[in-house]
Order: structure tokens, then C-alpha cells, then sequence
């Protein structure tokens, strides 16, 4: 069933990362970790259908996403990036494979950090967020999205590596490789959930079971 919702808000949240907050519509209910398909609703797009993942909480009043821009692509996102309070988005029903299924290990490689926000907010909404821990890879330090937020949740849990930075104090300057893996993790047998572009999730849930991981204990969007 498709909806047709109207941006209430949006905050600019990295140079090239928006949050939209919109209506949601009466009885549409979703999970921590689940996403919809977006269509912009104007001329010429409402059939450019595109997945983006709920960043507010079930119990909220509105609906959130948190969407990076892609001027480059001449798409759905840069013209996503065009849009003003007024305008609207069409979504459907929800849906999504990662879903919470216990404490453990969340590696995300820039955007693919949207499904674990609103998963982060209701652990720690509930108090629950204790035995979790991310590892978050960005090209610089400009590229992370929620750090102050991600921060506050989680503390020393939070790690962050930068790509193309070849020196910091604050920050890990490598890529998640199978070295990166076996130097931060040490715990094989708990719950991993990865999500970044194609290659990133098939390379580190590759490393992890390699490592000794469960194939059943790694969650990824399929």
C-alpha cells in the first residue's frame, strides 16, 4: 500500500547527508532496522522507486530517513536533495532483513550506517544498549554521520576508521580488512550485523566467517 507523505522538516546533518522528517500516516508501523521504497512525488519520478531505511522510532509522531546525497549520479537521490518543506515522498509499506537479534558487533561502511540508527535509539531509548558496539569506516572526518549522537549512546563502543586520511590523533586511519578484524574483535561468537556498499558487506562477512563466525550470527540487508 503506498502512502503519500509530506516533508515536515529537513536538517542538513553532514555536508552531503539530510534528515527528513515527514507525516506518518494513521496504523503504518515499522521496526528498529527496517526501510521502505521512496518515490518523490513529482512529475517524472513518482515510478523512480528507491529504498532508504527509517531512522525515527515506531513510536514517533513523524517518520525520519537520513539520506545522502548523490549529486553525481543524476538520480533519485540528487533530487531528493532539491527538496523543501511542502514537498512530498510516496513510500510503501515497510520492510528489511536487519532486525536486532541481540548484543554484538555493527560494522558500517558511510550510509550503510542508516539501518543501525534507529536499532541504537531504541536500545538505548530502553536501556539496552550494553554488550553493542560499532565500527564505523568513513573516507574523512567530514563523512560521519551522527558522531556526537553515536558518541553519547555508545562511548568507548563507538570506533572510527578513516580511509583517505593518512594520519590522525583522534581517529583509526585503516581499512575493515581481515588484519583490522582480528586486532579489534576478539569475540567470534557473538551476533555481527554489516551494512555498506556491495563490496564492503561481502568482504567482512567473508573475513568474519573466516574468523569463526556463525554464518547464522551475521545479519546484512540481502
Amino acid at each position: 500500500m503506498s502512502h503519500t507523505v509530506t516533508i515536515t522538516d529537513i536538517k542538513k546533518i553532514t555536508h552531503d547527508v539530510n534528515q527528513y522528517s515527514f507525516e506518518k500516516p494513521e496504523g503504518y508501523e515499522f521496526e528498529p532496522g527496517q526501510a521502505t521504497e521512496v518515490a518523490i512525488d513529482k512529475d517524472g519520478w513518482r515510478d523512480e522507486k528507491r529504498p532508504f531505511t527509517f531512522t525515527s522510532l515506531n513510536e514517533d509522531p513523524q517518520l525520519q530517513f537520513t539520506i545522502k546525497i548523490y549529486p553525481e549520479h543524476d538520480g533519485v537521490t540528487e533530487q531528493i536533495g532539491k527538496l523543501e518543506e511542502g514537498d512530498a515522498f510516496i513510500i510503501d509499506d515497510s520492510w528489511g532483513t536487519i532486525q536486532y537479534k541481540g548484543p554484538g558487533v555493527f560494522l558500517a561502511g558511510g550510509a550503510g550506517v542508516t539501518p543501525f540508527i534507529a536499532i541504537f535509539r531504541d536500545l538505548y531509548k530502553r536501556n539496552e544498549i550494553n554488550g553493542n558496539r560499532l565500527i564505523f569506516s568513513n573516507k574523512t572526518e567530514k563523512d560521519i554521520i551522527l558522531e556526537d549522537e553515536f558518541r553519547e549512546i555508545l562511548g568507548d563502543n563507538f570506533l572510527n576508521t578513516l580511509t583517505d586520511v593518512e594520519d590522525s590523533d583522534e581517529y583509526l586511519t585503516e581499512f575493515i580488512d581481515k588484519g583490522f578484524i582480528e586486532e579489534h574483535i576478539d569475540d567470534f561468537g557473538q551476533n555481527f550485523y554489516v551494512c555498506g556498499p556491495p563490496k564492503f558487506v561481502t568482504d567482512i562477512s567473508s573475513y568474519l566467517q573466516e574468523m569463526g563466525a556463525d554464518t547464522e550470527g551475521i545479519v546484512f540487508e540481502e
